[in-house]
């Protein structure tokens, strides 16, 4: 089975939990998903399957939205309230000091990821350490908060809600616990959904539970739709079968513009999707990004 499924990631399960099951209801072996949600987190998992799985890798960059649920005045090991509680301290902030920390984070800053998070160390992830009560020091990365908005004041219990929408790498965890130290306060996310990754929103999605070996077809799309945002090209019978063979085409001999240095180019040949070629202005040709369905496939 190959294609592609937008996925409501429900709460309390890993996003390879998530790919897990979609393997045993499509009995694919190949499945892939494109941006970790953690066990806390629900919302959008862009997830392929089959030959698609090397189009995920192309989906990374992406903007991603958010809607969060912060607390106040309580900070975790986590950084989100399934964690250890390190520290609670009494909060006196008002909703405009709020609104005016929220401006703080706007454009580009440097973020420090959490130390629980999939990120490396010398070849091991960070959580293993952290779980093994080990601490190291994580660079700073810059990452860019293009909106944030308040969606609902603080309540009585501290907690307020925001969304947001943020470049690719940004840890809603650690925008909290900034904000919190911030404020003063500390505080911790208890609550986060992805709306939106790469273009594809909440409403685009099946939740997992409405999922089943009957009627995961119905729901899977096709690859070529995770890539509509990319230009296209449509190759000559000759180019099909060199570029599924792993062949380079020159810029002179395609129907295309002006493609830029490293541009991804959706490449087809009579509306089938072959595959995903990457400009080379040095050498002018298209080389090979990845290969979807070969030659002979669509040809039938």
């Amino acid at each position: 089975m190959q294609g592609f499924l937008l996925l409501s990631k429900p709460t309390g399960i890993t996003s390879f939990s998530a790919v897990s099951a979609i393997k045993r209801m499509a009995h694919e072996k190949r499945v892939g998903h494109t941006g970790t949600l953690d066990p806390m987190a629900t919302g959008v998992l862009p997830i392929f399957l089959g030959r698609a799985t090397a189009l995920s890798s192309l989906m990374l960059d992406g903007d991603k939205s958010y809607k969060a649920t912060i607390k106040l005045g309580i900070t975790t090991d986590t950084e989100d309230i399934t964690g250890k509680v390190l520290q609670e301290r009494e909060v006196k902030v008002t909703n405009e000091q709020l609104e005016k920390a929220l401006n703080n984070f706007l454009g580009k800053i440097l973020q420090t990821p959490p130390m629980y998070s999939a990120l490396k160390k010398d070849g091991v992830r960070l959580y293993e350490l952290a779980r093994k009560g080990e601490t190291v020091e994580i660079p700073k990365r810059e990452i860019e908060i293009f909106s944030i908005d308040l969606l609902s004041p603080l309540d009585s219990e501290n907690c307020f809600s925001v969304s947001v929408k943020v470049s690719k790498g940004t840890y809603i965890r650690s925008l909290a616990r900034d904000i919190g130290e911030f404020l003063g306060c500390g505080a911790t996310l208890t609550a986060l959904q992805r709306t939106s990754a790469c273009g594809f929103d909440i409403d685009s999605c099946v939740k997992l539970e409405d999922l089943n070996q009957n009627n995961i077809t119905d729901f899977i799309k096709s690859e070529e739709t995770a890539v509509m945002h990319l230009r296209e090209v449509t190759v000559t019978e000759k180019q099909a079968i060199r570029f599924c063979n792993g062949g380079q085409l020159d810029f002179s001999r395609l129907r295309i513009e002006n493609v830029g240095e490293n541009e991804l180019i959706r490449v087809k040949y009579e509306e089938k999707f072959l595959g995903v070629g990457v400009g080379d202005t040095i050498n002018q040709r298209l080389n090979i990004k990845c290969i979807i369905n070969d030659y002979k496939a669509v040809a039938k």
